[in-house]
């Protein structure tokens, strides 16, 4: 089910399969195209037909050059992000469930407040573990359903987004996930990719918005799911809400930064908000604490 605006936007759908929608533009003709037309150039993805007037322009040596290092010129339109974040989190997750070093593991890569404000705190400032918690998890169940949510929206966000911009987005809202926990209970210890897929799920919501498309089913689902952090202890929702406000905002600043020639204004805006994010978290919590906020 679609809505009219996005019928009537034919911007919204590949020029080459105008049944498919997509959020991706060639970089050279700026013309809409699908996973299946895009293929990746030094910068971002070019579509079939500048793709063969790219090579038509190729001096001898440079089709050798291309040939020798095995450079195709089909699109897959693969997740290959996607697959890549799924195979290094389950990797370390089952790694981190061993019996005997998988508790030392998990330690060292969890998350709280406490490793921040060594000012304040007993323990040693690690801020690398602001996103290190997204790779470990609270038993197998907790890692299985984290990568059933990531592997089916990975599928569809990753290629409307780009590679660059899907994993961007993946890790600047595990990062909210962990301030919004360092901000609401820094004494509290977190693990799982839950923040990161919260703000994928939000910014999957912002995107299909945008193209025009009907978001119900998703806005449904991600209420659900972030209501359910709320009736069933252990779950840190706070990661929840930090990854999909921050999720939000990337997809907001994507929607509006789209063409080739704001890319600098789009690495500007992300670059502004990862530095809030830290400003937030270094500043905020030590403040609450000191004040007596959290009791």
């Amino acid at each position: 089910m679609t809505t009219p605006e996005f019928t009537a936007n034919r911007e919204n759908f590949c020029y080459r399969h105008p049944d498919r929608q997509s959020f991706v533009l060639c970089q050279r003709c700026l013309r809409t195209i699908c996973p299946e037309c895009q293929t990746q150039g030094p910068v971002g993805v070019i579509c079939p037909e500048c793709l063969k007037a790219q090579r038509k322009a190729e001096t001898p040596a440079q089709r050798r050059a291309r040939r020798q290092w095995g450079m195709s010129s089909a699109a897959d339109g693969k997740p290959i992000v996607t697959y890549a974040i799924m195979a290094v989190t389950s990797l370390v997750s089952l790694i981190a469930m061993i019996p005997g070093i998988g508790r030392q593991i998990t330690n060292a890569l969890l998350f709280s407040g406490v490793y921040l404000y060594p000012s304040i705190s007993p323990y040693p400032f690690e801020p690398w573990r602001l996103l290190t918690a997204t790779l470990v998890h609270g038993g197998f169940i907790h890692l299985a359903l984290n990568m059933l949510a990531l592997w089916m929206i990975g599928r569809s966000l990753e290629p409307m987004l780009g590679r660059w911009r899907y994993l961007t987005l993946y890790l600047i809202s595990g990062l909210g996930g962990s301030v919004a926990v360092a901000c609401l209970d820094p004494t509290q210890a977190t693990v799982g990719a839950s923040g990161a897929i919260f703000g994928l799920m939000a910014a999957l919501l912002i995107v299909g918005r945008h193209l025009g498309a009907n978001v119900t089913g998703i806005l449904v689902i991600l209420v659900i799911n972030f209501a359910y952090g709320f009736f069933v202890t252990g779950i840190a929702w706070q990661a929840h809400l930090g990854g999909m406000l921050v999720g939000a905002l990337i997809a907001f600043i994507y929607t509006r930064t789209k063409r080739p020639k704001q890319r600098g204004l789009q690495i500007a805006l992300l670059s502004a908000v990862v530095v809030a994010l830290l400003v937030i978290v270094a500043f905020v919590p030590p403040a609450l604490l000191l004040a007596g906020v959290y009791g």
